[in-house]
């Protein structure tokens, strides 16, 4: 029981170094998102333009991609902010 109590006080007293941490967590999720979506953007940019008659197909995948690059970065940052508020 008493290393529990240790264990306990010792969260406690690295509790702002961990909300700085999620915080830092919170700008690489968004900052890898913005990457990811640059990425698949110039991506089928390039595939368009070598293959123009598959412009609707690429760009149809191309935005399911995108938006489930985006709910994963929305998710992680949540999460962030989840720990540096409770």
């Amino acid at each position: 029981m008493t290393s529990l109590m240790v264990l306990l006080e010792a969260a406690v007293d690295y509790m702002p170094i961990g909300k700085g941490i999620a915080a830092i967590g919170a700008g690489i999720a968004a900052l890898s998102a913005g990457i990811g979506i640059g990425n698949i953007g110039k991506n089928a940019m390039d595939a368009i333009a070598r293959q123009p008659e598959a412009a609707g197909d690429i760009r149809s995948n191309m935005i399911v991609i995108a938006a489930l690059i985006e709910a994963v970065a929305l998710f992680a940052a949540v999460i962030c902010l989840l720990a540096i508020f409770l």
